[in-house]
């Protein structure tokens, strides 16, 4: 018969294992990770491996300028350990989703590090701008000035925050201070009934267009990673330089590419401006009706414009994009008697039976199908 001694010992071994069990299963548990939308949950799924448990707000062939968060989001931004967004204001309704949330973890701002290009608000190159000039030089310029006053109401705001924001040490250190992620979180407008947020201020928050700029958000989501899971932070880094790796050499397989092509064929017509980066790695000319936002209003004489303008350039191709209604980028089209070259995804993957269901996939979707289109 067991003694005393021997039961208060095995109780107190049983007590032992128990409270210790949470704490070495905790310990391997994946890392909950939030991402606002899928081209930032396909990188954090690169790097993180089978140490994070990703969850993606805006899914495949979401549009996130237009998103709406829903009380599930808010939970899961609640529970999540690391928090990764865009930045440049790209997520206008994050702000509030945050609030709401009361979300306590890291937030890692994707686009720390870079140098962002000025918005354009529709993209229109200063040869067809010199023309219409002279053509509609009263009705034109007054729409023209209008445009430009706005942008620049708002546009100093925002350029000032960026440059605060740039004087930061580390992206690693500027994870721990919600409160210094002003330059990307600055959304306080997001909610104005006179949505003067749909041209996210004086930047193009599209920076994951750039192969280049890749690498810095890859960069930001390992620092991030590592510091709320230092054990695994080699396995971190391990899987962010063999993902550079493939980002790299797919650059260099873009820029091959694109060699190729006529001066006189590398002007893009696209649904909205969000291909500035890719055009300014690979000396492509994009224009678009709307803004960086597909929120943006589209006016009857911007049509006009982009219409003499496609006539005037000889443009033979436009492109529908995945995230937008493709009815205007076809009667504009019609109108000028170009084709539609392809779908390119500026902004959201596609489903995982689509071209573009990573990151990789879709730059090398969006290459080949402007290539294959603008070849003479």
């Amino acid at each position: 018969m067991p003694t005393r001694r021997a039961i208060l010992n095995s109780v107190t071994t049983l007590l032992v294992l128990a409270f210790a069990a949470p704490v070495a299963a905790h310990s391997d548990e994946a890392i909950r990770v939030v991402a606002t939308f899928s081209i930032l949950g396909d990188m954090a799924k690169r790097v993180g491996g089978e140490h994070v448990d990703v969850t993606t707000l805006v899914g495949p062939d979401g549009d996130t300028h237009v998103y709406q968060p829903t009380p599930a989001d808010a939970r899961a931004v609640s529970e999540a350990e690391v928090l990764i967004v865009n930045g440049l204001e790209f997520e206008g309704w994050l702000d509030r989703l945050i609030d709401a949330s009361e979300f306590d973890g890291v937030r890692v701002v994707a686009t720390h590090g870079i140098e962002p290009l000025p918005a354009e608000h529709g993209a229109h190159d200063e040869h067809m701008e010199d023309e219409e000039h002279d053509e509609h030089a009263e009705h034109d310029d007054h729409g023209m000035e209008t445009a430009a006053d706005e942008h620049d109401d708002h546009g100093d705001h925002d350029h000032a925050e960026h440059d605060d924001h740039a004087e930061d040490d580390e992206h690693a250190e500027h994870d721990d201070h919600a409160e210094d992620d002003e330059h990307a979180m600055h959304d306080d407008h997001a909610g104005d009934d006179d949505h003067h947020a749909h041209d996210h201020g004086a930047f193009d928050p599209h920076a994951w267009q750039s192969l280049r700029h890749a690498t810095v958000y890859v960069d930001n989501i390992a620092a991030a990673l590592s510091k709320v899971d230092p054990d695994n932070a080699g396995t971190y880094y391990q899987n962010r330089a063999a993902y550079v790796d493939e980002l790299e050499a797919l650059d260099a397989e873009i820029h091959e590419l694109v060699a190729g092509l006529p001066e006189g064929s590398r002007t893009v017509v696209t649904s909205h401006d969000a291909f500035q980066y890719f055009g300014h790695d690979y000396g492509l000319s994009f224009i678009a009706p709307q803004g960086v936002s597909t929120e943006s209003e589209v006016s009857a004489q911007d049509v006009a414009r982009l219409i003499l303008q496609i006539r005037d350039l000889g443009i033979r191709a436009v492109f529908i994009e995945n995230i937008a209604d493709s009815r205007l980028l076809e009667r504009i089209a019609d109108e000028t008697g170009a084709v539609i070259g392809g779908t390119l995804y500026p902004g959201a993957l596609s489903g995982p039976d689509g071209p573009a269901p990573t990151y990789l996939d879709m730059m090398r979707h969006n290459a080949t199908t402007l290539a294959q289109a603008l070849a003479p």
